[in-house]
């Protein structure tokens, strides 16, 4: 037994904690900073589905039914791919026309129309308010668990409603909601200090389930193969280890199905996952995160379950209780108080967020239409009544899921509340559905579609409930309504389904897609319906720029825009939506006095996101002239409207197709300017090399010319001389138009299979003579099982350029080079080093460059025209090879090039 002071102290130092959170983001927010602009806390808020339905109900379940639990998040699982089609375009829809519930949602796609607003809220009501009373029943048993002398005897239920712990709990949760949900007129904006208490809360739920599993796993028993080992070798138990407690597979089916709607349609997922949503790319993330959650949580249910089934097999405990008993049992009364404020995040989570999404259902598209109708001509302030109301309907709400509690929902268990809530949002599917995709979905059939489905639920699933509390007589069960037999809540025109539940979700869907299905193909929509089904369905296409998408008409003034503006949302928030219209349109408002139609839908949608787009539509009308227009007249629009689309695609094409050119031609000139200068840069150098030996001659020629009485020894080495430098401008001028023969592509290769070992043989040979007391090192790994496909003459030129080179480099004396070949991945690789002066680093792509040598040498440079290593790149790279230097200054250098090999040496195999 644990004292109830001491749980009361917790429990509401735990609240205080999350008022401290909530501050905290909401002062992070006003520094214009974000706790919770991540997709880790955005998937995180997701979690808000894991209720105390999965921390007790989930295990209760488990408990007398084995694997059927698991239907509850294998849906939501199967769902998460889908979150980016559908969850995304919510996003998109709610983030463009202001949308701050699913009840704006569902009014906006049907043409703003108010009567589906108040629908969508009362029927949220009627699903959800049981739901928020299933978590305080989930608190206040855990409660009376905890405090009761005895696990197998406690008492559930309050007593005296003044000294009710629950009543004190549910005013705390309201002030929370007050205090950080309230603050702002606006709801469809983020509330940073909300969402953070809510991702800390799962957080919290998720540490101490698993916590509290692996006590019952290792500690209770000898880990969860002692478990199910046990419950296998016990007669009575070993059903739960089959699938015969499920009774077939579309059982499981519509299970799977129902949870799926409840993770898109539960007022408080659109909560968290649409509105409260700052980027639709969190969403990518949250597609593996949040069923990652789910399985995470869920990791110990069977082992809690089928643990406590075995160790209170001869008592009455509630099997929703086996997480606190356990700790309970043992009398380890931290990890209990543990266990329970596990609990206890998961029901005030969903509780804090369900209400407050309800709450601004309740105002926006119920109280606020009725206060528009009778005040719209007053100048009175309405943002202060509206925070107000808001938060009355905060209060009231909690109050009655509490008196729920008190008065009905003590018969029922936790998943049967559950699910028939799942049910309830489960109508939401048709009309929200079809509004996301299919454009000829009407007002006409959401109406009539929600109107039955909710009719159906209430009278087979709700209505029962009611007669089991003794309310109703239970006649109406066993007779049916007046007597009729057709009428039976369970077995409803004649047909029987063994399970309640899926007969109330099969009756209930089937009339609500029929009749929306039905009446939306035989009936027609009206031109805003038209408008908003165009802009819904094809909202990617209009998002970025929807005011001009927007079909309206008429006459509306600017002044009185603001005033209306002013009334509901301040004038300081006004001055910002007035400014943020001109900084985005760049239109003068202040001085015209008449506003367009941007104008009048940019302050209707900044309504929307305060009082909901219903409210918006009335308090908007009443303070424009707008005309009436045709459906010929909006298709007329629409089709102008797609066809200056389609322009304006045309035009962006070509003008990225003019860039694209420009850009190219752009690249081209500089490379011409490239090739100009290297032009001028090419002959300067030609001419100064050819201007040496022409140098030469004319001199020495001069000598002889002038000097008769020379000897012959002397003539001769003038004439010696001469004929050198002939030589040397004959090679010059024969590598220069060689080199542009292989640039320009008018040398061709004379290719042919060979080994190129006996190629570098014969270069060694032909060098030999250069070497004078140098030593020459040789590996060649080659010979003839390594041939190529070669122009045998170039290459011996590449050779032989590389090792005078290496010769030139080398001491005289004690000069060392290596000469090394080997085949490797596909290609043969031919390595030349020495020993000498290396290069820098800043030169080895340079020494390639025509007559780097001759202009780029600072040392006294060896004979030559600088060409030699220019040519040898281009005569690689015509053989589809690489050629580069390595080494560094004083340390050598090594000098390789690669030509390719297996392609033809396969084709050599083949050939033999």
């Amino acid at each position: 037994m644990i004292a109830g002071w001491i749980l009361i102290i917790c429990t509401f130092g735990y609240l205080l904690l999350l008022f401290g959170l909530g501050w905290l983001g909401e002062r992070f927010q006003q520094q214009g900073k974000s706790l919770v602009n991540n997709p880790y806390v955005y998937a995180l808020t997701l979690s808000v589905f894991c209720t105390a339905w999965t921390y007790y109900g989930s295990v209760g379940q488990a408990a007398n039914g084995g694997y059927s639990f698991l239907t509850t998040y294998l849906g939501p699982t199967l769902m998460a791919p889908l979150m980016w089609i559908i969850i995304r375009k919510m996003v998109r829809i709610s983030k463009v026309e202001k949308i701050s519930s699913l009840a704006d949602l569902v009014s906006s796609r049907y043409g703003k129309s108010s009567t589906l607003g108040v629908l969508v809220t009362i029927f949220s009501l009627f699903g959800i308010v049981p739901y928020i009373a299933l978590q305080l029943k989930a608190i206040g048993v855990s409660f009376d668990l905890l405090t009761s002398d005895s696990i197998f005897t406690y008492a559930s239920g309050a007593g005296n409603i003044f000294a009710d712990s629950l009543l004190y709990l549910t005013i705390g949760l309201a002030l929370f909601l007050i205090f950080f949900g309230t603050r702002k007129v606006e709801t469809s904006g983020q509330h940073e200090g909300l969402v953070t208490a809510i991702a800390f809360e799962a957080i919290i739920k998720l540490v101490a389930f698993l916590i509290l599993g692996a006590f019952v796993s290792w500690v209770a028993f000898d880990g969860p193969g002692d478990i199910f080992r046990r419950v296998a070798n016990t007669p009575e138990l070993q059903s739960l280890i089959s699938f015969s407690t499920f009774t077939g597979a579309e059982e499981w089916f519509w299970m799977i199905f129902l949870s799926m709607m409840a993770i898109l349609f539960l007022p408080r997922q659109f909560q968290v996952a649409v509105v409260e949503n700052t980027n639709e790319n969190h969403i990518k993330k949250a597609i593996w995160l949040f069923p990652l959650y789910l399985l995470v949580i869920n990791l110990f249910v069977l082992p809690i379950a089928f643990g406590g089934r075995i160790a209170f097999f001869d008592t009455q405990l509630d099997s929703d209780m086996f997480m606190l008993a356990f700790p309970l049992s043992f009398e380890q009364h931290e990890l209990a108080v543990l266990g329970y404020l596990g609990g206890f995040s998961a029901a005030t989570s969903m509780m804090i967020v369900s209400t407050f999404a309800l709450s601004t259902m309740v105002t926006n598209n119920i109280l606020m239409p009725a206060y528009a109708g009778s005040n719209v001509s007053s100048k009175s302030d309405i943002s202060g009544w509206l925070l107000n109301a808001r938060r009355a309907v905060i209060l009231l709400i909690l109050m009655a899921a509490y008196s729920y509690n008190r008065f009905v929902v003590s018969d029922f268990s936790l998943v049967s509340i559950g699910l028939i809530s799942f049910v309830a949002v489960a109508q939401f599917a048709p009309a929200t559905l079809g509004g996301l995709f299919w454009k000829l979905g009407n007002k006409q059939g959401a109406i009539v579609g929600l109107t039955l489905g909710f009719m159906v639920w209430f009278y087979t699933l709700v209505l029962p409930t009611i007669v089991q509390s003794g309310f109703l007589p239970e006649s109406i069960m066993s007779e049916g309504l007046f007597g009729i037999a057709l009428l039976k809540p369970y077995v409803l025109l004649g047909v029987s389904i063994n399970n309640p539940l899926l007969h109330g979700m099969f009756w209930s869907l089937f009339l609500n897609t029929t009749a929306y299905a039905v009446l939306s193909v035989i009936t027609q929509q009206s031109s805003k319906e038209r408008n908003q089904a165009e802009l819904f369905v094809d909202i990617y296409k209009y998002s970025a720029d929807y005011e001009s998408k927007v079909v309206w008409r008429g006459q509306a003034f600017v002044i009185d825009l603001r005033q209306l503006l002013e009334r509901i949302l301040g004038t300081q928030r006004t001055e910002e939506i007035f400014r943020a219209f001109t900084a985005q349109h760049g239109s003068n408002w202040q001085k015209e006095p008449k506003a367009d139609a941007r104008l009048v839908n940019f302050a209707e949608r900044a309504l929307s996101g305060a009082i909901g787009t219903a409210s918006a539509r009335i308090m908007i009308a009443n303070v424009v002239q707008e005309d009436e227009i045709s459906m010929e007249e909006v298709y007329s629009i629409l089709k102008e409207s797609q066809q200056m689309m389609e322009l304006n695609k045309e035009l962006n094409r070509k003008s990225r197709q003019l860039k694209k050119a420009t850009d190219e031609l752009k690249l081209a000139n500089e490379r011409l300017l490239k090739l100009d200068a290297q032009k001028d840069d090419f002959i300067s150098t030609v001419t100064h090399e050819m201007k040496t030996p022409l140098t030469s001659i004319r001199a020495f020629s001069e000598i002889l010319y002038d000097n008769k009485d020379l000897t012959d020894e002397e003539q001769e080495q003038f004439l010696d001389t001469i004929v050198k430098e002939t030589e040397r401008m004959g090679r010059l001028i024969n590598q220069v138009l060689e080199l542009e023969k292989l640039e320009s592509g008018a040398q061709t290769l004379n290719l042919q299979i060979g080994t190129l070992d006996e190629v570098i043989q014969s270069a060694i040979q032909s060098t030999s003579q250069l070497l004078k007391g140098r030593t020459l090192e040789t590996d060649i790994q080659l010979g003839k099982d390594f041939s190529v496909h070669f122009d045998r003459d170039r290459i011996m030129q590449v050779l032989l350029n590389l090792l005078s080179n290496a010769v030139k480099y080398t001491d005289e004396k004690t000069g060392l080079i290596k000469l090394t070949a080997q085949y490797f991945e596909g290609e043969i690789i031919v390595c030349i080093e020495d020993d000498g002066r290396g290069i820098e680093d800043e030169n080895k792509d340079r020494i390639f460059h025509k007559f780097f040598q001759a202009r780029d040498q600072t040392r006294k440079k060896p004979p030559g025209t600088g060409l030699g290593l220019a040519i040898s790149k281009q005569i690689i790279t015509l053989h589809q090879g690489k050629i580069w230097v390595e080494g560094a200054p004083e340390q050598g250098s090594k000098f390789f090039f690669t030509l390719p090999a297996q392609l033809v040496i396969d084709e050599l195999k083949v050939n033999v």
